[in-house]
């Protein structure tokens, strides 16, 4: 990005035209410029917009996911057997240059598992499903029946 600022002179020299011709442009609001006591100074980035020349693109960084699973009905067994599922498949497969973060909380007074998962759209969208086929199937690694000690 440039932070040149640039007189009406030298944008009238750059520009091939005469400084009231600049000057005019400014007045009609075809080109930016900031007014420093009585003179005016334009930014390089607004005469590369009154010529047309348009900045690099700037690509996009990547995108992360914050996700919160709340499941109630939560024993420790059943805690501790889904963490390591979900650990376990966070690290695995994935793209090592952004891993998933994941880290879970069970809440023994309440009965409550959260797993909070940080990462990659697609990563987080596949744990997700994850998730929901362990959650949704009778596979016996998720009671759903707490059982007060």
């Amino acid at each position: 990005m440039k932070d040149d600022m640039y007189s009406v002179e030298q944008v009238a020299d750059r520009l091939g035209l005469h400084v009231r011709t600049v000057r005019a442009y400014i007045r009609a609001g075809r080109l930016r410029a900031v007014r420093i006591g009585k003179q005016y100074r334009i930014a390089a980035s607004d005469l590369d917009a009154l010529t047309g020349q348009t900045p690099p693109a700037v690509a996009p960084g990547p995108a992360e996911v914050s996700s919160i699973v709340q499941i109630d009905g939560v024993d420790r067994a059943a805690a501790d057997r889904l963490g390591t599922l979900v650990l376990a498949s966070a690290n695995t497969g994935h793209d090592q240059t952004s891993p998933l973060r994941v880290q879970t909380v069970h809440d023994e007074d309440r009965h409550r598992l959260k797993i909070i998962i940080l990462g990659d759209p697609a990563a987080t969208a596949e744990l997700l499903h994850l998730l929901d086929a362990v959650l949704n199937a009778d596979n016996g690694l998720f009671d759903r029946e707490v059982h007060d000690a």
